[in-house]
C-alpha cells in the first residue's frame, strides 16, 4: 500500500488503518521528523513499514517513492493519492502561479503516481486507486468560497478518476475517490479556524454540519480501506462522500 502525504492528518489516518488491516505500508512526506513519528506508530501496530521522505508534488519525487515501495514490498497493490492543499483567493486576486500551484499539487501528484503505478497493478492482475478529493471538487461553497484554485482542481481530481476507472477495469484495477468534507486533525485548517475563530467556527458548525461538529480522520480512513478491500468489488468510478451530511449536493 502506497499512501502519498501521509505523515500527519487524513494520510496518517489512512495509513494507520490499512495497517490495521494488515498491509504493508509505505508512507512519504517532505518532513522527515513527522514522518519518522508515523512510521514508528505503524511498526508498534505490527505492520511492515517503508518511510521515504520526498516532494511528491514533483516527478522525481514520486519515482522516487514509487520506486522505494516497489523494491521494499515487491509490488504495489494499492494507492492512495493524499497530497492536496488550497492555493490563491478569489478569481480575480489569484495569479497564474497559484492556478499552476494548486494543479501542481492537487491533480499531478495523484497523475503522476497512478501512471507509475498502473503498470505494475496491470503484471500483477489488478489492484485500487483511491483518490482523496473534496466535497468542493463537487459543489461550490464552504471555506473554499474565494478559492476556485482549489475548486477546480479538486473538480479535476474527480474526473480523472472516473475516465481511469472506466480504462482499467478490464484490467482489474479499480479507481475511486473520497470527498471529505470538513475534517479536524492536529495541525490542520480546521484546527486553525478554530483556535483563530471559535465564535464564527461555531456558528458554521450549527449552519452547514448537521451532526453538530467537524469530521476525525480516522472517519475518512476507514471509508478509504473499505474502497481498497474486496468487500468494495462493484465500487467503480465512484465519488463517496465522506462529510457528515455537509454537502448539498443531489448527485
Amino acid at each position: 500500500m502506497l499512501i502519498t502525504g501521509s505523515s500527519r492528518g487524513l494520510g496518517r489516518a489512512i495509513a494507520i488503518e490499512l495497517a490495521r488491516e494488515g498491509c504493508h505500508i509505505c508512507l512519504c512526506a517532505r518532513g522527515a521528523e513527522a514522518l519518522d513519528a508515523a512510521a514508528s506508530e505503524i511498526r508498534a501496530l505490527g505492520a511492515p513499514v517503508a518511510a521515504v521522505t520526498a516532494d511528491v508534488t514533483t516527478a522525481e519525487g514520486i519515482r522516487q517513492v514509487v520506486d522505494v515501495a516497489l523494491r521494499t514490498f515487491g509490488g504495489i497493490d494499492v494507492l492512495v493519492n493524499n497530497v492536496g492543499g488550497s492555493v490563491g483567493t478569489s478569481f480575480q486576486e489569484s495569479s497564474e502561479s497559484d492556478w499552476q500551484r494548486s494543479i501542481d499539487l492537487n491533480l499531478m501528484p495523484a497523475v503522476r503516481a497512478s501512471r507509475l503505478v498502473v503498470p505494475h497493478m496491470h503484471k500483477r492482475g489488478g489492484g485500487a486507486i483511491i483518490n482523496v478529493a473534496s466535497i468542493y471538487g463537487r459543489e461550490w461553497g464552504g471555506a473554499y468560497l474565494r478559492r476556485p484554485t482549489y475548486i477546480a482542481a479538486k473538480a479535476a481530481e474527480i474526473a480523472m478518476s472516473k475516465a481511469l476507472a472506466l480504462e482499467l477495469a478490464p484490467y482489474g484495477i479499480r479507481v475511486n475517490s473520497v470527498a471529505p468534507g470538513s475534517i479536524l486533525f492536529p495541525g490542520g485548517g480546521w484546527d486553525r479556524r478554530l483556535r483563530e475563530d471559535p465564535e464564527g467556527m461555531a456558528a458554521f458548525i450549527k449552519a452547514d454540519l448537521p451532526l453538530g461538529r467537524l469530521g476525525r480522520a480516522d472517519e475518512v480512513a476507514r471509508v478509504v480501506a473499505f474502497l481498497a478491500s474486496d468487500a468494495a468489488s462493484l465500487v467503480l468510478g465512484a465519488c463517496v462522500n465522506v462529510d457528515g451530511g455537509q454537502s448539498r449536493s443531489l448527485i
